[in-house]
């Protein structure tokens, strides 16, 4: 019985430091429970007959593939990222560009914007305005998420409180530890990581989407990530 235990205990630890694109890890099912949400909102938001135009920014053609809103051809997906995605299956599209500047769409030019875990990768609070503020110029809906910046596990590292840290020391624990995920990073990938996130908290959330609501997503009675849209 002890040693049952003490399996179903690293079980979960293994599934809380797994990154969210791992099946087994509580990030996929998290995002999996998002999902749905995600779909309750665009069978009450659209016409079920409605081919909605979706430009997903950050997005992969992977997180699509298998979904039924995709198989049944409901949505149209535009991918934006910093590179062009090759080979993407049928009802999407990839494309490069900046989240930051969609000028190449004209105002609502989109039914919906999606993103998930992309606006906190911008560098800085001016940058993450301006993904904001272009969402919604270029989209009538929006559903956007980022992880809590105050949840106790900070979402990139897998490491208790390390937002808290210094980025030396958190370079340090990084490069010189398995204490993330169990492994050592590399230091240009460390340094990369460090440069680029901003966390962000609800109060921001809010600044950056006037007006949305503001969907917390729990854990261990804790908000993990909050997603910000205007679908009713």
């Amino acid at each position: 019985m002890l040693a049952a235990f003490f399996r179903s205990i690293m079980s979960n630890f293994k599934a809380i430091l797994a990154p969210s694109d791992n099946p087994d890890s509580f990030g996929f099912a998290m995002r999996e429970k998002r999902f749905q949400i995600f779909e309750q909102l665009i069978n009450r938001n659209f016409d079920k007959d409605q081919v909605i135009r979706v430009l997903d920014v950050g997005g992969t053609a992977y997180f699509w593939k298998d979904k039924e809103l995709i198989k049944n051809g409901r949505l149209k997906i535009t991918l934006l990222n910093l590179e062009k995605e090759n080979g993407v299956p049928e009802g999407m599209e990839s494309m490069a560009g900046d989240a930051t500047d969609l000028s190449m769409f004209e105002d609502g030019h989109f039914d919906l914007v999606f993103s998930n875990s992309v606006i906190e990768h911008l560098y800085t609070w001016e940058n993450q305005q301006k993904m904001a503020k272009e969402c919604v110029r270029v989209s009538k809906k929006y559903f956007i998420q980022t992880p809590n910046k105050h949840f106790f596990i900070e979402a990139h590292y897998a490491i208790p409180f390390i937002q808290y840290a210094s980025k030396k020391l958190t370079y340090n624990v990084l490069t010189k530890t398995k204490l993330s995920r169990m492994r050592r990073w590399k230091p240009q990938d460390a340094q990369q990581y460090l440069d680029e996130i901003r966390l962000i908290n609800k109060k921001e959330m809010k600044k950056l989407f006037p007006g949305a609501k503001i969907y917390k997503e729990k854990m261990l009675g804790m908000t993990k990530s909050f997603t910000a849209h205007n679908m009713d």
